[in-house]
């Protein structure tokens, strides 16, 4: 072949639709391993004793915070809609273990206590026990 004749071909091929180079492009990092965290976790909900056995409180104060009948209200003690214990006095809490005879009626017992109608069942009772008051007031007559 002659020196033209090679020019002709080659300039038939730069006329070509395609390119006469193509690049490839490939990934730059490697994929990445399966994680054991992922990042749907609900963050902690921290259940549980709030106030120990002795603590002084004051009214409206949380004691305990549960998801399943786990403590039960005893003196001075209220029962909120999801579960917690607060103080509805101004005392020192006590925790107590004793019996108990549930509502049968109530939607907490019949979720949490099925099946065991018949059974003596143990569990936590919290206490508020209001201290005594000073006897230090006076009417303000007598002043």
């Amino acid at each position: 072949m002659s020196f033209t004749m090679m020019q002709k071909l080659s300039l038939q091929c730069l006329k070509a639709d395609q390119p006469l180079i193509t690049t490839i492009r490939n990934a730059s990092k490697k994929t990445g391993g399966s994680t054991r965290n992922k990042k749907g976790h609900p963050r902690p909900k921290h259940r549980g004793w709030r106030v120990m056995d002795g603590h002084i409180v004051s009214q409206g104060t949380i004691l305990a915070t549960q998801l399943t009948t786990r403590f039960h209200p005893g003196l001075n003690v209220g029962f909120g809609r999801n579960g917690t214990l607060f103080a509805m006095e101004h005392g020192k809490v006590y925790v107590t273990c004793e019996t108990i005879d549930p509502n049968w009626d109530h939607s907490w017992v019949q979720r949490n206590y099925a099946g065991r109608q018949d059974q003596t069942i143990y569990k936590k009772f919290f206490n508020v026990i209001p201290e005594k008051q000073h006897q230090r007031f006076r009417l303000v007559d007598e002043i």
